[in-house]
């Protein structure tokens, strides 16, 4: 079976072993395949892995003998999946395995804005609390999360553990989302596990989610109606104080609509894992904006979570080989 790996550098840069699929085949990798290397690289394959890089109908024509690709992510929107259909070629995502990490991740952001930790060390390396006169001091204002106000846009499974880890910082959790059934259980087994029979996360239509939020976190998939779902005219809704966190994906948020809101003082913070187009252009225009952190899409990145990534990945490949897929798409 032979099996080609396209783009494996961000998933395993050397601290992880391909070990588990050179076991189901021979494995033929490349750290990153450009789109114009990508037919040259993936034509003699039966067994394609990605994650970033783009397999459309047309590459799948030059590929005869493809008869699975393996995303190396949980979105999948890289992938032709309608023409992968008619050709009979099975394609596996992987689901769930970054669910703490993200959820870490946002409240990494969120403390950052909030207790500015960062900034502080800098000061202090930087030799200012030698030459203070006080025991203390602080270079912008501390934000205590208590009794605020968070809400959440999408409740799968990243959104849940978010708010758990919200609840422990005594907010307000409130969520928008098409699957309210996932509140109900959520609040259910709440119920049963701190013996307290309040509901501690509230639903709420989008108005009253944008009105309502000091922290907005965004969870939810890109499609067509989630695509630019925070905008000039959402931004308009929210408070002026408001911090907007987006670890899910870049198209999700209007990035103009969000720079001149941050110019304009009319949103307290942005703080995003993800953009519009990665890796970051000189031209985005969240670029050296105010009040705006930016990670490189490292949310998930963990060594634990990577790890748990390439499991998952070969157990897909495993179950494919076996005749029975699991994770498909």
């Amino acid at each position: 079976m032979k099996i080609i790996i396209l783009d494996g550098y961000a998933l395993n840069p050397g601290d992880l072993s391909w070990e588990g699929f050179e076991q189901l085949g021979e494995v033929t990798y490349y750290n990153r395949t450009s789109k114009d290397e990508v037919i040259e690289r993936a034509k003699d394959a039966e067994i394609l892995i990605v994650n970033k890089v783009s397999i459309d109908e047309k590459i799948m024509d030059k590929c005869p003998h493809l008869k699975y690709i393996g995303v190396l992510a949980t979105g999948y929107n890289i992938i032709d999946t309608k023409a992968a259909k008619q050709r009979n070629i099975t394609v596996t995502n992987i689901p769930s395995y970054s669910t703490n990490a993200v959820a870490q991740a946002v409240f990494a952001l969120l403390t950052e804005i909030t207790n500015g930790v960062h900034a502080h060390n800098l000061s202090v390396m930087n030799g200012d609390w030698c030459n203070s006169p006080d025991f203390c001091y602080w270079i912008h204002p501390m934000t205590e999360l208590a009794g605020k106000t968070f809400g959440i846009v999408g409740f799968g499974s990243i959104g849940q553990q978010v708010a758990k880890i919200a609840l422990s910082f005594n907010m307000n959790v409130i969520a928008f989302t098409r699957s309210t059934e996932k509140i109900d259980s959520f609040n259910k087994k709440y119920a049963v596990l701190k013996d307290d029979s309040t509901q501690p996360v509230k639903i709420v239509s989008k108005d009253e989610l944008f009105k309502n939020s000091d922290i907005l976190t965004l969870h939810c998939p890109l499609t067509e109606e989630t695509k630019n779902f925070i905008n000039d005219q959402t931004i308009k809704k929210m408070k002026s104080n408001a911090i907007l966190i987006n670890t899910s994906r870049g198209l999700i948020v209007d990035e103009f609509a969000v720079r001149k809101a941050l110019d304009e003082n009319r949103l307290g913070a942005f703080a995003c894992d993800v953009i519009s187009v990665e890796p970051m252009q000189k031209t985005n225009p969240l670029l050296n904006a105010p009040r705006c952190i930016i990670t490189p899409h490292v949310a998930w990145a963990a060594f634990e979570t990577r790890k748990r990534l390439m499991d998952i990945a070969t157990t897909n490949l495993k179950a494919f080989l076996d005749g029975k897929p699991v994770n498909t798409v």
